[in-house]
């Protein structure tokens, strides 16, 4: 397993769009990844799956933690965290 912190950039957090964009890349791996916020101690939720992407609630400045286990797991988390990084959709 392999995972990242990062904090959310875009202003408008992880809504709808955002997390679909997310979601979707989330897929294009073949590692089971997970997302989950740790400012409000959330647990560990599918990333490929945008409604529990949304269920987190994530806001600007919230730290979410990207955590993935398989084959190519340092690039998904590597990816998914800078997807994050660069505004996710914004």
């Amino acid at each position: 397993m392999y995972s990242k912190t990062t904090t959310i950039v875009n202003a408008s957090g992880l809504h709808a769009r955002s997390a679909a964009v997310f979601a979707k890349q989330a897929g294009a791996y073949e590692s089971k990844v997970t997302i989950r916020n740790i400012t409000k101690a959330s647990s560990a939720l599918d990333a490929t799956s945008m409604l529990s992407i949304m269920m987190l609630a994530a806001k600007q400045g919230d730290e979410v933690e990207i955590a993935a286990e398989g084959a190519d797991e340092e690039k998904a988390v590597d990816e998914l965290v800078q997807l994050l990084e660069d505004g996710c959709g914004e």
